[in-house]
């Protein structure tokens, strides 16, 4: 008999956006309607972004009033499987019915910053996001940070993983077995512009979708276990101009930065604490941005240093016609928790500002920050970054750059989710708190 899956237009494609707490979330057509829907879209509920990463729904203005359009990106649709288990699926932007972008997606919000930029200063960001992630059904076992018995654990999972990733816009860079418990990362080459969280979003995705097919369950919470280490997302950027030669790199300088790296640099350091709520959005980031944890916890630039918000990253001194488009600075201070998107937007925005605004960074620090008094710190130009989500989303509720770069009708429901994502705790523990959301992210 005719496999009519495969032959007829009966086949389903996912239409997928990325909520503010970096979910995916979307509906589905047939594939033959692909002509169609890239036109018209699925119709979408304003009050979808009042939903919480717990599925529970965040105070807000918007009740049962409004319709938007969910439509797809022709560009970021990808296959895969085959036979019976093939998977169709397609990233996209929710519009008003004047097809302008909504808002409060997150996607647009990203576009947006993008292009402000380059407005600015004429330059796109490339970008790579790292993940770390654990398999949180795995039996733990001494002497596995970065040990090969635990790279041979992923066999099963890992190929079909990281082959997944190949047959879309993710290219692969690296896997290794990280330091912490049945703990791993994964690395994607940079892309430019909006790519660079398409990507992230999709690596998200397919982690959950191929790697639980091979029976591990793996988890980017940013901590499992309150005792034991977190998991991050370090954001690498670098610059190029229109006809795509790099702008990141001055050999002249003594850490290697352009004007306009150290602006763009400056201007993150300078309201990295004003967006830490849309890089760092649970309550338990905030037990993994701790001095000694190799994260973040003070708004500093590092050159080579594991615990500054930004690092400016080694090259290869091998070959100097390559060094310019090596060179780039890492973000150390976003989790998995966050959109890829709203974090992607918020660094951009504010790196944004910075060269505008010609704001200089802090001079790299080569000490432990945590031994240092308040006043030792601001006489270095660093602050401590905020230490629990509430202190961070007062940061960013009353901060008129955000507002500036975001609106305020996205930061006030931004915050009111959040707010009703931390309503969902307020009766639990560190423990119960790590495993709610160990079993979102």
């Amino acid at each position: 008999m005719e496999n009519k899956r495969l032959n007829t237009s009966d086949r389903l494609v996912f239409v997928a956006t990325s909520d503010l707490s970096g979910i995916l979330r979307g509906k589905s057509f047939p594939v033959s309607q692909w002509e169609k829907r890239c036109q018209s879209g699925l119709g979408w509920t304003p009050a979808n972004a009042q939903i919480t990463c717990f599925d529970t729904f965040s105070d807000g203005a918007l009740g049962a009033f409004g319709d938007l359009a969910l439509v797809p990106d022709a560009e970021m649709r990808f296959t895969l499987g085959q036979g019976e288990d093939i998977f169709d699926f397609v990233l996209g932007d929710i519009l008003t019915l004047e097809a302008d972008p909504w808002v409060c997606c997150t996607r647009s919000q990203a576009r947006r910053a993008i292009d402000a930029l380059h407005k600015a200063c004429g330059a796109t960001p490339l970008a790579a996001f790292e993940h770390e992630f654990q398999i949180k059904n795995a039996i733990p076992r001494a002497g596995d940070g970065f040990g090969a018995k635990g790279f041979r654990d992923a066999k099963g999972w890992s190929g079909p993983f990281l082959a997944a990733l190949a047959q879309t816009s993710c290219q692969p860079d690296s896997f290794m077995k990280e330091y912490g418990p049945s703990q791993y990362e994964v690395t994607i080459k940079p892309a430019a512009g909006l790519m660079a969280p398409d990507n992230a979003a999709i690596l998200r995705f397919l982690a959950a979708d191929v790697i639980a097919a091979h029976g591990a369950l793996p988890s980017f919470s940013p901590v499992l276990d309150p005792d034991s280490i977190g998991n991050g997302v370090h954001i690498h950027f670098s610059f190029v101009n229109d006809a795509g030669l790099p702008l990141t790199h001055d050999a002249s300088d003594p850490h290697w930065m352009s004007e306009l790296t150290r602006h763009f640099i400056g201007g993150i350091l300078h309201y990295l604490d004003h967006i830490m709520a849309l890089l760092a959005p649970s309550e338990i980031s905030y037990l993994r941005l701790q001095p000694h944890r190799w994260s973040a916890a003070y708004n500093n630039l590092g050159f080579r240093d594991r615990e500054a918000s930004v690092r400016i990253c080694p090259v290869s001194t091998q070959n100097p016609q390559a060094i310019a488009r090596q060179f780039n600075f890492e973000v150390r201070s976003v989790d998995a928790a966050a959109s890829p998107y709203l974090a992607y937007a918020a660094l951009v925005f504010a790196g944004m500002q910075g060269v505008i605004d010609r704001i200089e960074p802090p001079k790299p620090t080569e000490e432990d920050l945590s031994v240092l008094t308040k006043a030792e710190l601001a006489a270095k130009g660093i602050r401590r970054l905020p230490q629990t989500l509430e202190e961070a989303l007062e940061k960013c509720d009353h901060s008129a750059a955000v507002r500036g770069w975001f609106g305020d009708a996205f930061v006030d429901l931004y915050i009111a989710n959040k707010r009703g994502e931390r309503a969902v705790l307020s009766e639990l523990d560190w423990t119960q708190k790590c495993d709610r959301y160990k079993d979102v992210y």
